[in-house]
């Protein structure tokens, strides 16, 4: 059993499923597509995190989702988004666009760019099934997250500033500069999942580098140390 309370559930860069399909570099988190570990189907209402690296010109083509929160992290780059509701967008590096799928949704997810585009994606299970589906984009400017956490996208109604979603849920960022600590403090029965997009951490005394995840459970206080510049995305959830 997990120690919450000296230990931290790494899962190194390495270990996460793999698939390359030339346009798309992939690394999943959790069990997706053809990746299948019984051990890591999820943490908490955290269904995927998608580590994808899109190659320039190249993207997603339209495809279905359903009762799902999807959220996607530019690390670098822009996507560009067009669903089956109208809407369209593009989404540069820092910045974020939440998806509810609700009872149903098309959308098309495309790199026009010049060059690579790196994305977390993350998948989130909603409070409820169904509802009409909707699609939102924001920018976070990276400078603003210095030295702490801010609310990205929210299911809690105080968290005003970020993008809705429909999970009891919060996808957070930070960015620390090279000695510089945070806490996050994860309720009891709660579960987080961390991951530093760039830089190497120090998490409860342990080394975690670029794109490792972390699982954290719920109860305690995280202690975060950047050992080098650090861009980190936390999820907060059931």
């Amino acid at each position: 059993m997990l120690d919450t309370l000296t230990t931290i559930d790494r899962r190194p860069f390495a270990s996460l499923g793999h698939a390359n399909h030339g346009w798309l570099d992939a690394r999943h988190h959790f069990s997706f597509a053809g990746y299948h570990d019984p051990a890591r189907m999820g943490w908490g209402t955290i269904r995927v995190w998608n580590d994808d690296v899109i190659a320039a010109k190249s993207g997603f083509p339209p495809h279905p989702h359903r009762d799902m929160e999807i959220i996607t992290y530019v690390r670098s780059g822009a996507i560009t988004h067009k669903d089956s509701l109208g809407n369209e967008g593009r989404t540069e590096a820092g910045d974020v666009q939440v998806m509810s799928a609700g009872s149903g949704v098309r959308h098309a997810e495309y790199n026009l760019e010049d060059e690579a585009t790196t994305i977390f994606q993350i998948w989130i299970e909603p409070r409820t099934v169904g509802g009409e589906p909707s699609w939102g984009a924001k920018p976070f400017p990276r400078g603003a997250r210095s030295g702490r956490f801010v609310t990205l996208a929210s299911g809690f109604a105080e968290d005003g500033d970020a993008l809705p979603i429909r999970a009891d849920a919060r996808v957070m960022g930070a960015t620390l500069k090279a000695g510089e600590r945070a806490e996050h403090a994860i309720g009891a029965g709660r579960h987080a999942y961390l991951v530093p997009a760039t830089g190497r951490l120090l998490i409860d005394g342990e080394a975690v580098e670029a794109r490792d995840g972390v699982a954290l459970t719920g109860g305690r206080t995280v202690a975060i140390e950047a050992l080098e510049d650090a861009e980190i995305v936390l999820v907060d959830s059931e």
